[in-house]
């Protein structure tokens, strides 16, 4: 890695970096499902006791052990889901002992590291997390830690995640593999893989169970009279950016908005608008707080799906075209819809466009459902579900993501939703004219509006 603020004539490329990780995700996959079997094999819990008689047998056994322990073969591989096998692959965690399969999957994580660094040059140049980077290059995870908090010491935690950002989630991954808790390994290697993040979050390893339990409720909407002055405000030009502003008005209170329009071919479809998370972290009542986040991240219903749903019924008649627009959250849960068989058996879902959120690895139900995800590289929320906008991995024919960076290099600003409206009019104007284009059927008259409080229960 070349030191900080220096230019090299032999910049690595990107494609071939992005290869790279990617034969090394596969190659670090099929080496732990290799060792996963064997050290289930080598444990016995395969073997009848009488297949262990035998001098050659056990002779054999002895030596698959060796090579499933030899820091120069395997490694520490012993690993397996039998009870036995999994108390050997934790106690390799807690001593920490290598293994063959995790430094494949270390490997690569550095590998897109490094792309992203390509990428976005400021992670060399920038003195403090160039640091960052040449410590998670020489495996020195204590060092790393201390950058980290270096920069949140001398330009602040906003700043520090925006940096970070291109690369946070790889980091994430990486500082799992390489730590001594066993529990958020799970989330790394869907990570280091390019899977989509349904296990666990790779920072403390807490299961998506628990915030799914945290998080219950049927979901219920109340139909609520709009501010006057708020109807003023409303955007009706039909566009993404206008959609956006609109989901900024609204706020982050509960509320969602629902506009109906009449298209060009004279045709009635409704527009749903949905805002992100509430600034209060826990609400006691509220689907758009930090649970729901989390929540909606990996599973795919959630109390704010259901609220919305709930909404939608009362409203709009089956088998209606809608569009789902969503903000951070809100684009999580207009993708967590989208992907609803029963959702889409009651509307038809044309398109699910999400601004700055982690939705990368959620698929929609029907195949005609396009999307939209539109992100500034800068922005930390996209990549929490561990894909992030310089990902190796493509996205399926369905997926239209635009990314870009704008100057806002400070984490929540450039997450914001005024933000991310005034980058696709000015910075990417290219980007919100396809979404527009896309969404033509519902640029017409709006010919309702209406708003309804979402709760928990």
């Amino acid at each position: 890695m070349p030191e900080t603020g220096t230019e090299t004539d032999t910049e690595p490329d990107v494609a071939g970096l992005h290869t790279l990780c990617r034969e090394l995700g596969e190659a670090a996959d099929a080496v732990r499902q290799a060792s996963q079997y064997a050290g289930e094999l080598a444990l016995g819990a395969r073997l009848p006791a009488r297949a262990l008689a035998g001098t050659r047998a056990r002779t054999a056994l002895r030596s698959l052990l060796r090579a499933l322990t030899d820091p120069a073969g395997l490694g520490w591989a012993l690993d397996g889901r039998r009870p036995v096998a999994r108390a050997a692959w934790l106690a390799g965690v807690l001593t920490s002992r290598e293994s063959l399969a995790v430094s494949l999957a270390v490997a690569g994580l550095k590998a897109r590291i490094r792309a992203a660094a390509v990428t976005h040059p400021e992670l060399l140049t920038d003195p403090d997390t160039a640091r960052v980077l040449r410590a998670i290059e020489d495996d020195r995870q204590r060092e790393a830690l201390r950058a980290f908090k270096a920069i949140i010491g001398s330009q602040g935690a906003e700043r520090a995640f925006a940096l970070l950002a291109p690369s946070f989630g790889d980091i994430l991954a990486w500082n799992a593999l390489t730590d001594e808790n066993p529990f958020n390994d799970a989330a790394a290697w869907e990570i280091a893989t390019g899977r989509t993040l349904t296990s666990a979050e790779p920072v403390l390893g807490i299961s998506a169970r628990v915030w799914a339990r945290l998080d219950r409720g049927p979901g219920r909407a109340e139909p609520v009279a709009p501010d006057p002055s708020l109807l003023e405000r409303l955007d009706r030009s039909g566009t993404v950016v206008g959609y956006i502003r609109n989901i900024g008005a609204v706020g982050t209170g509960g509320t969602l908005l629902v506009q109906r329009v009449t298209g060009p071919d004279g045709v009635t479809r409704y527009v749903v608008q949905l805002a992100g998370m509430a600034t209060d972290a826990v609400s006691q009542d509220s689907p758009q707080d930090l649970l729901g986040a989390i929540h909606a991240v990996a599973r795919p219903a959630t109390p704010y799906s259901r609220a919305v749903t709930r909404a939608l019924r009362t409203l709009v008649p089956s088998g209606t075209d809608i569009a789902l627009i969503g903000h951070s959250l809100g684009g999580i849960t207009a993708l967590n819809l989208a992907a609803d068989p029963d959702f889409c058996a009651l509307y038809r879902v044309t398109h699910s466009v999400a601004i700055g959120s982690p939705v990368d690895g959620k698929r929609p139900a029907d195949p005609d459902t396009r999307v939209f995800s539109l992100i500034n590289e800068h922005d930390i929320v996209p990549s929490l579900e561990g894909r992030s906008a310089v990902s190796p991995y493509a996205l399926p024919a369905q997926f239209t993501e635009y990314t870009w960076t704008d100057d806002t290099h400070a984490f929540p600003l450039c997450h914001a939703a005024e933000r991310y409206a005034h980058n696709l009019q000015f910075d990417v104007p290219e980007a919100s004219a396809q979404v527009d284009a896309a969404l033509a059927p519902y640029r017409g008259r709006v010919t309702a509006t209406r708003l309804f409080a979402l709760h928990d229960r």
